[in-house]
């Protein structure tokens, strides 16, 4: 009896995940179609945003001022149900200009006690715009806050909203008065979008949409708990042995050693750790869904690779002499996927 239940059991399992999958497929399809409503000539960049979104973490976004980035996290946040912020980074931010402070009040019986404002980022999506703009003490308020979901205050642990996201942009141009953000925080992201300027057509709808009185309303397709439950879903995903060993050997090759390529022994000075290994891992979960599939496959592995792969590895004066980049390493690493 116990040896025919197991498989009964094992493919109500099966059937219950797929019915789930198809649900969430179709939510995340008319969640598109609600920010492309919005965002023209960005597509890629949103779905990224979204596979990253899906997967729990964290953004870091490389485009140049004026792509609409800022629109991005107000739409995606609205789309999918979340409250959203935003901070300005400059180099005179403070930490508590993030995390919030403790003010001194006085009560009506003349007792005086402390009470805790909360700051920015108290919300569900928040942005930081040019991050690297902030000095590294305040960059490292956030490091707390994107690893664990709680901030310490004056000795006092708060928690953040469920779920907590960040989503942090960095001006690819302007380098001067900018803090290079340290490699313990650049881990904490589980992607990097570089956004480039739309093509012709997009930059035509964005300006005939964006040029008159009409206001478009978007709908909210996600709630709350409904978007935890997608998450949830992406960890319950299967996932073949044959993607599991395409991750590992992606991610292991980019270390310099014996079994790793010329150009990563020649080239590479910072090799990405096991936090790459996971978030491909998530991120290519994701993807499926986000494309409707019931199982990530290679192919996932390969177009993945970069934005997970690019802000956790760093090259040598040699590579840049050579002309060699991350992307031409990344590229050898998946060739033979």
């Amino acid at each position: 009896m116990s040896t025919s239940s197991a498989p009964s059991r094992h493919t109500a399992q099966s059937k219950d995940i797929e019915a789930r999958l198809e649900q969430s497929a179709d939510h995340l399809a008319k969640a598109r179609r609600e920010v492309g409503k919005v965002i023209f000539g960005q597509d890629l960049v949103v779905d990224r945003i979204f596979t990253t979104l899906l997967s729990g973490g964290h953004v870091l976004l490389i485009g140049v001022p004026g792509l609409a980035k800022t629109m991005m996290v107000d739409t995606v946040a609205q789309v999918l149900g979340l409250s959203a912020g935003r901070i300005q980074c400059t180099p005179d931010l403070m930490p508590a200009d993030i995390l919030g402070s403790e003010v001194l009040e006085e009560d009506e019986k003349g007792k005086r006690h402390f009470r805790f404002i909360k700051g920015p980022v108290f919300t569900q999506f928040l942005m930081a715009d040019e991050i690297n703009r902030a000095s590294p003490r305040t960059q490292s308020a956030l490091l707390q806050a994107m690893q664990e979901g709680t901030v310490t205050v004056s000795g006092h642990k708060y928690d953040l909203p469920v779920p907590f996201h960040v989503m942090a942009t960095q001006n690819p141009i302007e380098q001067e008065g900018t803090y290079p953000l340290p490699e313990a925080q650049l881990d904490r992201f589980l992607m990097q979008i570089d956004v480039d300027y739309p093509d012709a057509q997009a930059e035509r709808d964005i300006v005939l949409a964006t040029t008159t009185n009409q206001n478009i309303k978007l709908e909210k397709i996600f709630k709350k708990d409904e978007l935890l439950q997608t998450q949830a879903l992406v960890r319950d995903m299967p996932v073949g042995e044959s993607v599991v060993d395409a991750i590992l050997k992606t991610v292991r090759r980019a270390r310099p050693g014996k079994d790793a390529p010329q150009v990563v022994q020649q080239y590479v000075t910072w090799p990405p750790g096991p936090r790459a290994s996971q978030a491909l891992m998530l991120a290519v979960r994701a993807r499926a869904l986000l494309e409707g599939r019931a199982a990530p496959s290679t192919d996932d592995v390969r177009d993945l690779a970069l934005p997970v792969l690019k802000h956790r590895m760093a090259l040598n004066y040699q590579a840049r002499a050579d002309g060699v980049t991350i992307e031409d390493v990344v590229a050898q690493l998946t060739e033979d996927l």
